[in-house]
């Protein structure tokens, strides 16, 4: 684990260094370029589907024997400094704790709005924004094993290992998410982002609980609250421009 997060931050660190980069490189040339009278105009934006993937879950699952996780990732620009967004998944993980092992699977979708608040310079099309989602999952849990305390025993506790698994559980919930885009070369972006989750419903198995949803991430008893992180690199493709 502490390889991934080595791994993120180096990501994280280049998206900076890459968006900064490209600023301070705009203001130097709108610095030096004379005004002309057709300079008035602003140029026109690019409208379209961006798609891509989510690099932190390929990383993760390379480096995490107890996880693997695959997210395709796209947005659509369709008024100004807004786009509808949604992100497909799946993804497992199997989570061991003290007394006992549980693995969550399955499948998801989170959609909704991001809004562009980063005023760009002449050229530039990169984001900073802030988003709302609804996410929705379907999954499965599999108990691989749990220890039973029978009091003292000289033997010590009793663990089981046989699997119960349980089918066709399901979860939604709402998040607020934060984020980058930053456009690298010519309609090539890398992104990151954070977002702060809360469970709207869950559908529990009947003898435990769900440990980790698919999508929604690691869920604990004392809070319905969960944070999440991306990385992706996308791909702009143009359908029409128009005037800023």
């Amino acid at each position: 684990m502490r390889q991934l997060h080595t791994y993120l931050f180096f990501i994280s660190l280049l998206i900076t260094c890459c968006f900064y980069g490209q600023e301070e490189q705009n203001t130097k040339i709108k610095d030096t370029l004379p005004v002309k009278s057709n300079d008035t105009l602003p140029p026109a934006e690019k409208y379209g589907f961006r798609a891509g993937v989510d690099l932190g879950r390929i990383i993760r699952s390379a480096v995490d024997n107890k996880y693997s996780g695959f997210e395709i990732v796209g947005d659509y620009r369709f008024y100004k400094n807004f786009y509808i967004a949604a992100e497909v998944g799946n993804e497992s993980l199997v989570r061991d704790e003290e007394n006992i092992e549980v693995e969550g699977s399955g499948s998801y979708i989170r959609a909704g709005v991001d809004y562009n608040i980063y005023d760009n310079w002449y050229g530039m099309q990169n984001n900073i924004y802030v988003g709302v989602r609804y996410g929705f999952s379907t999954f499965d849990q599999t108990l691989n094993e749990y220890t039973i305390f029978t009091g003292t025993n000289y033997f010590g506790p009793n663990t089981i290992t046989d699997k119960i698994e349980v089918k066709d559980l399901n979860a939604s919930w709402a998040e607020l998410v934060l984020g980058i885009k930053v456009e690298l070369i010519r309609n090539l972006y890398l992104g990151a982002n954070v977002s702060l989750r809360t469970l709207i419903t869950e559908k529990k198995p009947d003898r435990f609980d769900n440990l980790y949803i698919p999508g929604f991430g690691r869920t604990n008893d004392f809070s319905s609250i969960g944070v999440g992180y991306g990385y992706s690199v996308s791909y702009l493709i143009p359908f029409f421009k128009k005037k800023k």
